[in-house]
Formats: C-alpha cells, sequence, structure tokens
C-alpha cells in the first residue's frame, strides 16, 4: 500500500532520502502530453489552448506518473521598454512560420519561429546576428529582473496538487544556453570565441546576475525544487568550457536553493558523467537528470550509483528511442527493473527515460514503467524477486 503522494514521493527522492516506493516520472515534458489533446501542436504551442503545462498535468493523471513540474512561471518583469508584434505569418497544411518584428527600449530586432501541426516548435531565425553588433541588444535581454507576478505559478501549483513536485526552471551560462539565441548557433559561438573572446567573459558575467537575481525572487515563492536547465551542456561544447563558463554559476544557485531549504535539479541530455562527477563533488546540487546511456550519452547507473549516490540523487534513463519508442513493454519492463536494481537500492532513485519521450511512443510502455515500479519499486527493494523476474524476462527459468 502506497502511504506517499506523489510530490511526497518524488521530494523525498530527489533529496536522497526513501520513499514508500521508487518515482516513476518519464520525460513527457513536450511531444505525449501535446499529442495527447487531439490537437494540432501550435494551438497548444501558439494559441496556448491549453498550456502546455495543464497538457501536462493530464498527461500525468491520463498515465498515473509521479508528476515532474517544470513549467512554473515567475512571469519575471524586466527593467526596459519591451514591444514586439508579428510581422508575418505563412501558413502551409503542415506548418505556420511567424516572424516577429520587436524592440527593447530603441534597440530593434527580428526573429522567426516556425510552428508545426504535429512537433514543438523550432527557432528558424534566431534574435541576435553578431555578437559585437548586437552588444546593447545582449546586454538588454541578459539584463536581471526588478520583479515578478506570482499569480500563474500559484494558479499553476493548485492545479498540479499533490500529483507531483512543482518546479520553476532556470539557466546558466554556456553554449547550451546560448545557441538558441545566436543565429549561426554552435558553429557561429565557436568562431566568435576565438575572434570575440572579451565577449564571451562579459556575457557570463551578465547572465550569472541574472541568473542569481532570478533565483532569489524563485525562492520567495519556496517551489518543491529548482530545476537547472541545461541540455547539451558537454555535448554542444567541451569539458573545459562547461567548467568555464557554467560550474562557477551552477555552485552559486546550488548554495542559494541549500540555504533556503529549496532542492535543486539539473537536466542535461547528451554526455553528463563528468558533469554528474562535478556536480556531485563541487556543488550542492541534490538530484540530476536524465542521465543518457551511449550513444545518446555516456552513463550508466550502476556506476554513478556506486561513484556518487551517496551525494546525489540519480533520475532516468530508460533509452528513449530504442526502449521506450521502438520497444516492447516486456523490453520496457526488463529495462525498469534493471535501472531500479542499478540505483534504487537505498533510495535517492527516480525512474525515468533519457531526454524527452518521442511523440508516437506507444501508450502502453509507458503505462508499463507504472506497472512495473508499483509491482517492483516498494522500499526496501526486494533485489531477489527483481532478479527472478528479470531472468523470467530473459527466459531463463527460475526455479
Amino acid at each position: 500500500m502506497e502511504t506517499m503522494t506523489s510530490r511526497e514521493r518524488m521530494i523525498a527522492a530527489m533529496t536522497n532520502g526513501i520513499p514508500d516506493r521508487v518515482p516513476v516520472a518519464p520525460d513527457i515534458s513536450n511531444m505525449i502530453p501535446a499529442k495527447l489533446t487531439g490537437k494540432p501542436f501550435w494551438e497548444i504551442y501558439y494559441f496556448n489552448e491549453p498550456p502546455l503545462w495543464r497538457a501536462y498535468i493530464d498527461a500525468v493523471k491520463h498515465f498515473g506518473t509521479d508528476g515532474w513540474f517544470i513549467y512554473g512561471d515567475m512571469q519575471f518583469q524586466w527593467p526596459f521598454d519591451w514591444r514586439e508584434a508579428i510581422e508575418d505569418i505563412r501558413k502551409t497544411e503542415d506548418r505556420w512560420t511567424v516572424r516577429y518584428r520587436g524592440r527593447i527600449d530603441q534597440y530593434p530586432y527580428t526573429y522567426e519561429n516556425t510552428f508545426y501541426i504535429a512537433n514543438p516548435p523550432t527557432t528558424t531565425e534566431k534574435l541576435f546576428k553578431d555578437i559585437e553588433q548586437d552588444w546593447p541588444l545582449v546586454e538588454k535581454m541578459f539584463a536581471p529582473p526588478v520583479g515578478y507576478n506570482p499569480w500563474l505559478m500559484r494558479q499553476q501549483r493548485e492545479a498540479l496538487g499533490e500529483l507531483g513536485a512543482f518546479g520553476v526552471s532556470i539557466g546558466y551560462p554556456g553554449f547550451q544556453h546560448w545557441f538558441s539565441y545566436f543565429d549561426g548557433g554552435i558553429k557561429a559561438l565557436t568562431y566568435w570565441l576565438y575572434d570575440k573572446p572579451d565577449y564571451f567573459d562579459r556575457l557570463v558575467e551578465l547572465q550569472e546576475k541574472q541568473a542569481v537575481t532570478m533565483m532569489e525572487m524563485i525562492l520567495t515563492e519556496k517551489p518543491d525544487f529548482v530545476l537547472l536547465g541545461a541540455s547539451g551542456t558537454i555535448t554542444l561544447q567541451s569539458p573545459k568550457l562547461a567548467r568555464r563558463f557554467g560550474l562557477p554559476t551552477i555552485k552559486k544557485l546550488t548554495a542559494m536553493a541549500r540555504d533556503e531549504g529549496v532542492p535543486s535539479m539539473l537536466h542535461s541530455c547528451g554526455k553528463e558523467r563528468i558533469l554528474v562527477q562535478w556536480c556531485a563533488e563541487e556543488t550542492d546540487l541534490r538530484c540530476i537528470n536524465p542521465l543518457e546511456i551511449p550513444p545518446m550519452g555516456d552513463c550508466n547507473l550502476a556506476d554513478l550509483k556506486s561513484h556518487f549516490g551517496s551525494k546525489i540523487a540519480l533520475m532516468g534513463n530508460l533509452h528513449t528511442t530504442e526502449v521506450m519508442l521502438m520497444g516492447t513493454p516486456a523490453e520496457v519492463r526488463r529495462e525498469s527493473l534493471k535501472a531500479m536494481r542499478d540505483a534504487g537500492q537505498g533510495g535517492g532513485f527516480i525512474l525515468s527515460t533519457g531526454d524527452q519521450c518521442g511523440r508516437d511512443t506507444p501508450e502502453e510502455n509507458l503505462f508499463m514503467m507504472v506497472r512495473t515500479v508499483k509491482e517492483y519499486g516498494k522500499y526496501p527493494l526486494d533485489v531477489q524477486a527483481i532478479e527472478q523476474e528479470l531472468k523470467k524476462l530473459d527466459g531463463i527459468a527460475v526455479p
């Protein structure tokens, strides 16, 4: 019999405690909830009908997972006059391309987003075209907020209730963040790093000040956790650059959260093992995900649990394509059991997937994750029963 709510269970696990059972929170933060609405995806991402956060709550109810809510919206207020309008919309049967024109104080900008009928949107023309020429605009965009409006976040928290842990997301400096702002992406940033290096130290300083101010405001609202969202921290730049640009800010933000008693979590898809080590040994981070396996990442749950499990909680890591998208329910069951065996003992573990389950992930595979946890995830884990079930699934006779 379960003795905790999903919210209580998630918080216990992400703070390296032992809940009543292993929480199960697959990464279904975008495509699965949007698909479940039955609407074209531009209804969710362009019109907010329904907003993605509400679609996610509906998905949690549908599958019976433990909620991992990362959409807490602070509605930050900024120290400048910001005006933006739609300049052009081009529509085809499968996509809408929307061009925006705006101005922050006296500095103009343009960018373009493409909204798809059955996929999340993408930015097809980015805001900044050159780090030097657009520097006045960059300074404005990375200015610290001067306030926030909590009404939406409080509405979100009430809607989630005890279905899961309520989180607010925040970024930190690095290519993994900047490439979404600059035309040319990683390639352009790499050239500028060598041709215009002074701008990068200034950009780190700007973003860190912004992030620290954001964190101060977030912590006044006492969310269940703060998510450092930084997909590709190692994949989109070298470990050397990640340490230079991102790690100092991670240290500051996680220490701030620790001092206020709010757990911090970090999400970085792709290669991550060295990041797990840094965070466990050098920061106050409480939990890290998605810990992807090769070839998408470089993580092994048993290895991470052995080396860092006493210092940091782990969340992951079923393969989102080979297992969740293309695998059978039996394969999902087997990999779920292996993950609990490898990282679930002693608590501090949330069963999840690698980064973002694909849109066409079979529902029965998500239901199987939940079923397997409910059957075998109760604490203290019965490792012998897990091993016996694994042998059955592998076609080995069980005495």
